[in-house]
């Protein structure tokens, strides 16, 4: 063992950093085949000053270092590399790797969002930390906002540590800089890094991302983007360049690339995954009328939250066991959403569920308590339950806030895609589902043929471009992005009534026997969704374009396993 060696023992043997503390402070360590990737894209000369701001265990400084070797920089003078790390013991290893690699290592110990902005680096590369919202509380946030502000980017509060990061540290570039991140796929689809999106576009002259078919971080189910924009400053980008790679090794191969450029550079970039000719498609149908936004048809909201679905949500055995009342308990549609695959809740449907011991009664009595009411009250406050934040915050701590019964049930979290269905039970519902209020003059013809018909190839892309991907595959739809989903119109649906009511019968036996696809087909059909969208070939196109997004989400999740 050299000398070099022993440092970098002595400095892991002060780590004791387990995965799980990596991961409340947003630590992802990065593969080597990445790094060296953005440190060559992003280092051209021996002369470039490089910044890692969150240094971690040097990955980029090592491949910084090594770039700057190989373009001939003196190897007696050891070229300097700065960065910023958070975790001291880290630090260390830090710059015993880069001593090893032949550098020359300046690393700060500290905040990064601590560190004023100094526009003196040619490029400015790394894996900023990712932690999400829930977690990213207190002063931190308030400081990452705070410093991207100074950035000229008002970041929403469900905004994660990452975009912060990012505006800060472009703000080290002087201009004509190079900014070379890995990003959560986020930056393409939520609403909060619209800001970013905008701030990158605007200030960049080039913007390029590299996009992984499968995961490349076995420690989080998050898919990511590779950030490579060029020229701080010597804004606005002309267009966003798209590669793709299968993984990290498949960087060492040239990538195939398109450009895109986006109608908003705020709003999401989903779309540049598939190309134009399917997003034209969905922009030529809203513009005949034949489709909407869903909230052109009523509201969407969030379910109800009971602050402990333990104690609140009970099924027949238990309420019977309890001795409570018809007055103690509402009926519900049970928590999840695995019961909403057809295209109606019915009463009978309710009770099979019920009959199968799922919980469809909500503690929440009306009226004078009764004998079994009153101890169960006592019961839970004996447990505790009155302590949950939710419960301690109303007044009295057992009554759940009510929603009224909504017109349909929006399914948010899918491993397919979002379903609409009819409430013809008038059930309640937590926030495991979404609830939709239709206007009072659609109220009749959403109830009777708007799941039916959003069952079509073109809001099943409108879903995946709106909505995001999410842990294990997951498609989410929030209610924001829920308005501006993609579905038939009022008018288009009157239209194709008949049509609609024709099929509905071999649409919902197709979905009572998981075949979603070929219901599709068939609700495409009676829309004469191929006229609509131009021919057959467009729509096959657009087919194309959610089957790719779909698949894409659960490749990465398959692959994460």
């Amino acid at each position: 063992m050299d000398n070099n060696d022993g440092v970098i023992e002595s400095a892991l043997s002060l780590t004791h950093d387990s995965a799980d503390v990596r991961k409340a402070r947003g630590a992802f360590f990065t593969p080597a085949q990445i790094a060296q990737y953005l440190a060559r894209w992003a280092v051209r000369s021996p002369n470039d000053r490089v910044l890692e701001p969150s240094a971690g265990d040097a990955a980029f400084l090592v491949a910084a270092t090594h770039r700057l070797r190989e373009l001939g920089a003196d190897p007696a003078a050891r070229p300097s590399v700065d960065g910023v790390e958070i975790h001291a013991a880290s630090a260390a290893v830090a710059r015993a790797r880069v001593n090893e690699a032949g550098g020359r290592p300046r690393i700060r110990v500290g905040d990064f969002f601590e560190v004023d902005p100094r526009p003196g680096y040619t490029a400015v590369i790394g894996n900023p930390p990712y932690i999400r919202y829930q977690d990213f509380r207190g002063d931190l946030r308030a400081m990452s906002r705070m410093a991207a502000l100074r950035g000229g980017v008002a970041l929403s509060a469900l905004a994660s540590s990452w975009a912060a990061f990012t505006v800060h540290a472009a703000q080290f570039l002087r201009d004509g800089g190079r900014l070379a991140l890995v990003l959560p796929g986020e930056l393409l689809s939520v609403n909060y890094a619209g800001p970013i999106r905008g701030f990158l576009f605007e200030r960049f002259r080039s913007i390029e991302l590299v996009l992984f078919d499968e995961q490349v971080f076995p420690e989080v189910e998050a898919d990511v983007v590779l950030l490579l924009a060029d020229g701080y400053n010597q804004g606005p980008s002309a267009h966003v360049t798209l590669r793709r790679a299968q993984n990290a090794k498949s960087l060492s191969a040239p990538l195939p690339e398109e450009h895109w450029v986006p109608d908003d550079p705020s709003g999401k970039w989903v779309s540049g995954l598939i190309g134009g000719g399917p997003v034209d498609c969905l922009q030529s149908i809203v513009g005949a009328g034949h489709f909407a936004t869903l909230d052109q048809w009523g509201d969407t909201t969030l379910g109800m939250v009971t602050g402990n679905n333990g104690y609140f949500v009970l099924s027949r055995t238990r309420v019977r066991e309890l001795g409570l009342r018809p007055t103690d308990v509402i009926r519900l549609s049970p928590p999840g959403s695995s019961h909403l695959r057809g295209l109606v809740l019915s009463n009978e449907a309710l009770a099979r569920l019920e009959s199968v011991g799922k919980a469809v009664y909500l503690f929440r009595p009306s009226g004078d308590l009764s004998p079994a009411a009153k101890r169960y009250v006592a019961f839970g406050r004996e447990a505790g339950t009155h302590t949950a934040y939710k419960c301690r915050v109303r007044s009295p701590w057992y009554l759940v806030p009510l929603l009224k019964p909504a017109d349909l049930l929006l399914t948010c979290m899918n491993a397919d895609t979002p379903r609409l269905v009819t409430n013809r039970a008038k059930a309640h519902h937590l926030n495991s589902v979404h609830g939709v209020y239709l206007r009072q003059d659609l109220r009749r013809a959403g109830k009777d043929l708007l799941p039916l018909a959003a069952l079509n190839s073109a809001t099943l892309l409108s879903a995946e471009i709106v909505g995001r991907s999410y842990g294990g595959g997951i498609l989410k739809i929030e209610p924001r992005e829920a308005d501006r989903w993609l579905v038939p119109s009022p008018s288009f649906i009157e239209s194709r009534a008949n049509a609609l009511r024709a099929v509905r019968r071999r649409v919902a036996d197709l979905l009572r026997r998981g075949q979603l696809m070929s219901a599709v087909a068939l609700v495409d059909e009676a829309l004469a969704l191929d006229g609509c969208v131009g021919s057959v070939e467009e729509l096959r196109s657009m087919q194309a374009a959610r089957d790719s997004l779909a698949m894409r989400r659960m490749t990465r999740s398959r692959s994460g396993r």
